[in-house]
């Protein structure tokens, strides 16, 4: 897993129809200023957030409606691109829908056509790439030049970042480390690591709390390829699932699966492997209706994880019998 599944973005695509037809509209029928203003208004109103998909409880529903409402964000975005936080919702937006529908997709179709898992692998990281750009656009708005610092010296270049930063930093350096993890072949995109670290390091300086955990929920898995890093990997990232663990107050699957999928297969310790993906199972997804559709997400990777014991450890013992 490249970048756990977080927070869904927050308005159905069938709500978005009436507002962008009352936008066309006024702009079809009204002066430039008036039509900015129409524009501004159904951009704000997506970057806010409405009814959510977040809890939902049909992931497939939401892979097939994710993409209208992407587009209208894109769409909104040549009208008015300067919008944060219409460039932070899409960023986001994209985001999670490359990693749920698409790279976890390709992760599963692997053992059975490796070809067209090769295929979606690529359309994944181009959808990464998509989100790290309007993220880095949204970055721009109020620091402008840090796309090329962030490629000459990305530790100056994200000195000046505030806590207000800290959502567009998550979801930039979360689209960027995942098109990496995706790109290996590609050394230039290999070198942009250290912005990705520069950022996360940073974001987690300024709100380590950031999303119920967000940022150390990531970390569980990046901490295994930071550059140059001192003692042992696993050490740190276990250090962020406790973190990760207590901010959601254990009712978020996705520390548990990035764990068990990261540490406990690099330490071959399938029994825990075992406990983690068994625990993130448990979790009632009702308990937290606006987590609902992540956990749902990540629980079908953990049921997948489990059909893949054999695979990924060495020598395993069948599971206890319950008592």
């Amino acid at each position: 897993m490249h970048l756990h599944f977080t927070r869904g973005w927050r308005r159905p695509a069938s709500a978005l129809v009436p507002s962008v037809a009352l936008a066309l509209i006024v702009a079809a029928t009204s002066g430039c200023s008036i039509r900015q203003l129409a524009v501004n208004k159904v951009a704000d109103a997506l970057a806010r957030g409405g009814g959510t998909l977040s809890s939902d409880d049909d992931p497939d529903f939401v892979k097939a409606a994710a993409p209208t409402g992407l587009k209208v964000m894109e769409s909104l975005l040549t009208e008015s691109p300067r919008h944060e936080g219409l460039l932070l919702a899409t960023a986001k937006g994209f985001t999670e829908y490359a990693f749920a529908f698409v790279d976890a997709e390709a992760d599963e179709l692997e053992s059975k056509d490796y070809a067209a898992a090769t295929a979606m692998h690529a359309r994944a990281r181009r959808l990464y790439l998509r989100a790290r750009d309007y993220g880095l656009r949204g970055l721009e708005v109020r620091h402008a030049g840090i796309s090329k610092a962030l490629r000459t010296d990305a530790k100056a270049a994200v000195r000046p970042l505030a806590k207000r930063d800290v959502p567009l930093m998550y979801w930039t350096a979360g689209a960027w480390a995942s098109a990496i993890t995706l790109g290996k072949d590609s050394p230039e995109l290999v070198a942009d690591q250290v912005a990705v670290e520069a950022l996360v390091d940073r974001a987690l300086e300024l709100d380590e709390s950031y999303e119920d955990g967000a940022l150390h929920s990531f970390l569980i898995t990046y901490e295994s390829s930071r550059q140059g890093a001192k003692g042992d990997s696993a050490t740190r990232s276990r250090t962020h699932f406790n973190r990760a663990m207590e901010l959601s107050r254990g009712l978020l699957a996705s520390p548990l699966v990035s764990f068990a999928e990261t540490v406990s297969v690099q330490k071959q310790n399938v029994a825990e492997f075992r406990d983690l993906l068994n625990r993130a199972l448990a979790i009632n997804v009702e308990a937290r209706p606006g987590w609902r559709l992540e956990n749902l997400v990540m629980q079908r990777r953990a049921r997948w994880l489990l059909s893949r014991v054999d695979d990924l450890f060495l020598d395993v013992a069948p599971p206890p019998k319950p008592d």
